[in-house]
């Protein structure tokens, strides 16, 4: 494995005393490094590469229009890859007619909030000015973005945000009303009503939430009817229904967008991620007729954007993505591999006690783990599970996405399972053979540890 060492690089990492492998090129679901190991990217990075690495007709795409021009300022002018991939985009949404163009998802977010926050100023409410999210959720890392965010991340930051998430998260295998699924009554949608009530709806402009929570919770899926409850209130009490679909846009939970699982059309759409597959850095923001005819009847001005904002380059690469998988009709191929990895993943489970829970969509999956199934016993804190288990998978040449903390911001260990959408069934138990064996891998580590 070829290795960069901390102490050598001038560029800050995410853990600074930690040397990465330096990669090379990727191939499909393979990435390489420069000693030419094989990683299968079983996470797509971090839930991005969907339609896999080194597809060159999207890079094509990319050298042909930055060929003719590659930046142009918003307040200047338009370009057609622009117009052409809102067209693509607002044609395929549920039935959300307009979207504005920004560059990660930590930003289609904070826009998100502030779309919503300008709508109501727009028909003179302008008191409705909070954003209600989940005790178990992350929307980002921008201050806005943050302070909607049910995770530890916001910890350090806590005196600079301004939100305090406060709706119970859709949690079965640790639910926060100690309830069973089956017989619950969906009460973590109804709890949505109690927040609102405790703050006042006339104080609020908008409800965030993701469809399936990834990156805090470890693919946390609601039950069925827990959105048609969620609309249902926001009708009630005149709150906008933001969906955060960063992670879950754009085909990943087996339909263009994840809150179409459960039919349910939200006023505002946060996407990123996979608009561009990992080519190009790309997200955007969908709304409704409803908020675009507010803002064009009141001030006319959309008050946010940013120095790259509608990039013509990265907007001919996403459009290119996108005709990738519509044209491969890779959406319709993540939905009949969710039953694979179900089962392959509930097989694990019953190989390995140190497997609390498995849950997911399409080809978006967690893996929980315990140090007592049967208590569903949190390892402490200190010993970094989740860490250790991606980094011996890592080793076995296979990428998998850490999630921590999702009990209290101080307990809890998962990964993610979330290869790209171009995975063949070969490929699939490739993947789960170098899973299985890290898993053992680990079993044996918490043994030799007497941890478990």
């Amino acid at each position: 494995m070829s290795i960069l060492s901390a102490s050598t690089s001038s560029v800050l990492k995410p853990k600074m005393n930690k040397s990465y492998p330096i990669v090379e090129y990727g191939e499909g679901i393979y990435i390489y490094d420069q000693s030419n190991k094989k990683y299968i990217d079983g996470c797509s990075g971090a839930i991005v590469a969907n339609i896999g690495h080194g597809i060159k007709e999207i890079a094509e795409i990319g050298y042909k229009q930055l060929s003719k021009i590659a930046f142009t300022y918003r307040t200047q002018f338009t370009n057609q890859p622009l117009e052409d991939l809102g067209k693509k985009i607002t044609n395929l949404s549920p039935n959300l007619s307009h979207i504005f163009f920004s560059n990660s998802g930590s930003e289609a977010t904070e826009t998100a909030l502030r779309l919503a926050i300008q709508y109501w100023q727009e028909v003179g409410k302008s008191e409705k000015n909070i954003i209600l999210s989940r005790k178990i959720s992350y929307h980002g890392v921008t201050l806005g973005a943050l302070s909607m965010s049910g995770s530890d991340r916001r910890i350090r930051f806590e005196e600079l945000l301004t939100y305090n998430p406060d709706i119970p998260t859709p949690y079965c295998y640790r639910c926060p009303f100690s309830k069973d699924h089956k017989t619950c009554n969906l009460e973590c949608a109804r709890a949505v009503e109690t927040a609102i009530n405790k703050i006042g709806s006339h104080k609020i402009a908008g409800i965030i939430m993701e469809p399936v929570v990834g990156a805090s919770g470890g693919a946390l899926t609601p039950s069925d009817g827990y959105f048609e409850i969620v609309r249902e209130i926001c009708n009630k009490h005149d709150i906008l229904l933001i969906c955060d679909e960063v992670m879950t846009g754009l085909g990943r939970t087996g339909e263009w967008f994840g809150i179409n699982n459960w039919n349910v059309e939200p006023d505002i759409i946060a996407l990123g991620k996979g608009m561009s597959a990992g080519y190009t850095p790309i997200s955007g923001v969908l709304f409704n007729q409803k908020i675009y005819d507010a803002i064009n009847e009141g001030s006319g001005i959309a008050v946010y954007g940013h120095t790259y904002s509608g990039n013509p380059g990265s907007a001919a690469i996403s459009l290119g993505v996108l005709d990738y998988i519509e044209s491969n009709d890779l959406v319709t191929k993540v939905k009949n591999m969710e039953a694979i990895f179900n089962k392959k993943l509930n097989e694990l489970k019953n190989k390995f006690e140190c497997i609390g829970d498995v849950r997911g969509k399409g080809l978006l999956w967690g893996v929980e783990l315990v140090s007592n199934r049967e208590k569903r016993t949190t390892f402490p804190r200190n010993l970094n599970i989740a860490d250790i288990i991606v980094d011996i998978a890592l080793e076995n040449g296979l990428l998998i996405y850490p999630v921590k903390n999702m009990v209290n911001y101080s307990e809890g260990d998962a990964f993610l399972i979330a290869p790209p959408f171009t995975i063949s069934k070969d490929e699939v138990d490739e993947l789960f053979n170098i899973l299985t064996k890290s898993m053992t891998m680990l079993e044996k580590y918490l043994v030799e540890k007497g941890i478990q």
